[in-house]
């Protein structure tokens, strides 16, 4: 399968382990990102309109967006919203449309997929109470969950349930994720962190600055290894409409306990089969 993303960093979390779970069911994969941190539907839009008003310039790694659509033989070609931006409704569109008319343009026999993305942890400055968002870990999920919804309706896309897959875990997990006292963050002592158990985003860890200290470094948005194995799981399910649990006899992640790998394996089956099911 030949899959190019139109993305962000919420795409390159599938690197570590996609192509292993590829591979381990039987499948062949040919990957290619399109992608910015952070990049909004808006930015990508604002790249390609100036590949297309002159010819020269290449936004994308040196690249341009139509003659990678247009050379490449591609299965799939997806695309998302920045995270910051997922449960804004009004940041989809005009760019959402134009990207996805400038993709049919240029790979015809593509089909379009969006991947929605996910919620941030629980612990994310903007769910506390008086930020700046005035959202909660739920509302966040809930908006850019019908945003999704109703981009993918519009166009007439199938939808990649990523996001619906993180929730599930949240739900579903022996171990709940504490969120904790933010103040207690400036207390701890190298190597001490906060108990991070429970959720399959987000990472605090120590790291040595520039200065030649040890500082906590703080992710409360992307994947982390436990995430981004169930991504895999999750695209590997959808795409090649195939059992995760099928892969686990020729890979399974070093970095992952067994029994909390085939939890990750089973909520991705179900997100795929199931998808957007209610959550209790």
């Amino acid at each position: 399968m030949n899959i190019l993303t139109i993305g962000n960093s919420f795409t390159w979390s599938l690197r570590r382990y996609f192509p292993d779970v590829v591979q381990a069911g039987g499948e062949k994969l040919n990957l290619k990102f399109m992608n910015f941190g952070g990049c909004e539907l808006h930015r990508h839009w604002a790249y390609i309109d100036a590949e297309i008003h002159n010819p020269e310039i290449g936004f994308y790694q040196g690249e341009r967006m139509d003659k990678v659509l247009s050379k490449g033989e591609w299965d799939l070609v997806t695309i998302q919203q920045a995270s910051h931006a997922s449960w804004r409704p009004e940041t989809f569109e005009p760019y959402a449309g134009k990207i996805v008319e400038y993709v049919r343009k240029f790979a015809p026999k593509a089909e379009i997929a969006v991947q929605q993305t996910w919620a941030y942890r629980a612990d994310h400055p903007q769910f506390r109470p008086g930020s700046e968002w005035g959202i909660t870990q739920d509302s966040m999920y809930g908006k850019l969950t019908e945003n999704y919804k109703s981009l993918a309706a519009r166009y007439g896309l199938r939808m990649i349930p990523t996001g619906y897959a993180v929730q599930l875990t949240r739900k579903k997990s022996a171990v709940r994720f504490q969120p904790y006292d933010p103040e207690m963050l400036d207390r701890l002592v190298w190597p001490d962190l906060p108990s991070q158990a429970g959720d399959v985003v987000g990472n605090i860890s120590w790291g040595k600055d520039p200065d030649g200290e040890m500082h906590l470094r703080k992710d409360l948005i992307h994947l982390n290894i436990r995430g981004e194995y169930l991504q895999a799981c999750v695209w590997f399910a959808f795409l090649f409409g195939r059992s995760p649990e099928e892969t686990a006899k020729y890979f399974l992640p070093q970095e992952i306990g067994n029994s909390d790998a085939k939890f990750l394996r089973d909520i991705a089956e179900e997100a795929a089969r199931k998808p957007f099911a209610e959550i209790n």
